[in-house]
């Protein structure tokens, strides 16, 4: 007797759901290298009490919610698409963490903002002596003062947070609203941030410059970067602290001059 068709929708719609479901688990199993790699590589930027697992666990869940979230059809790859979700479920679980102590945030506070006061004030990228002045330190002190930064420098370049804060930033792209590509304020604002960090980057010291680059573009480590340049890993790292430090001050200003914009800009009826 043949079935019917209420008995053989289920069938298929089971079919299909565990077919997804298979596809689901292979892609999580093919990236899981790719959670160790970039748990590894922030690892080495962190003090000896982040555990390494602790990064993976969290890049793990990353991994999951981006199979669960990825979408082919924008025409973007998925491991492009995951490296970003595995990274910043990372970031947010260091956050929750908060592993850096109130003292290095200060230092960072005050790192940041000394580079982002000499440099609106001087029109140039300025120079180690200049900032070490700046802060009233002496130049073997400022150098430590970066190597300590280290790792609080690893979040996104984007993130912002109140200069008499103690805690971590805010990153400008937290708040993305429910449908991003349905928003044109919200892509106007992503293209704005884009081509401020790209002129921001540009306008960088050319080692710092370079470093970026190497670290973010062609995710190079930092002892491959040092190879490159003919450095140590330390001076890389302070390379990168810096570079961090100017385009964060950079960025912070130019938010703070568009809010002051907005809130003088009349309101249209």
């Amino acid at each position: 007797m043949a079935a019917r068709a209420s008995e053989i929708a289920p069938r298929v719609r089971r079919s299909r759901k565990t077919s997804s479901s298979s596809k689901r688990d292979q892609l999580v199993v093919d990236h899981l290298p790719l959670v160790k790699f970039l748990a590894q590589r922030m690892a080495a930027k962190l003090p000896p009490s982040v555990e390494v697992n602790d990064l993976i666990s969290a890049g793990v869940i990353g991994l999951m919610d981006a199979v669960e979230k990825f979408q082919p059809e924008r025409g973007v790859k998925f491991k492009t698409y995951a490296e970003q979700r595995v990274r910043g479920a990372m970031i947010d679980s260091l956050r929750s963490l908060d592993w850096a102590p109130r003292s290095l945030r200060k230092k960072e506070r005050a790192v940041e903002s000394a580079y982002s006061r000499l440099e609106q004030s001087l029109g140039r990228a300025v120079t180690d002596e200049e900032v070490a002045s700046e802060l009233g330190l002496d130049m073997d002190e400022f150098y430590k003062w970066l190597n300590d930064l280290n790792g609080v420098s690893l979040g996104a370049i984007t993130s912002l947070g109140s200069e008499d804060s103690d805690t971590e930033g805010t990153d400008l792209l937290e708040y993305v609203p429910d449908s991003p590509e349905q928003n044109p304020y919200f892509i106007f604002e992503k293209c704005e941030l884009r081509d401020s960090l790209a002129t921001s980057i540009e306008n960088l010291p050319e080692k710092e410059r370079l470093v970026i680059s190497l670290y973010y573009y062609e995710e190079l480590t930092m002892r491959e970067i040092g190879d490159v340049l003919g450095v140590n890993e330390s001076r890389v790292s302070q390379l990168h602290t810096k570079a961090i430090m100017r385009l964060r001050g950079r960025l912070r200003w130019q938010w703070r001059e568009r809010a002051a914009t907005n809130a003088v800009r009349p309101k249209v009826q």
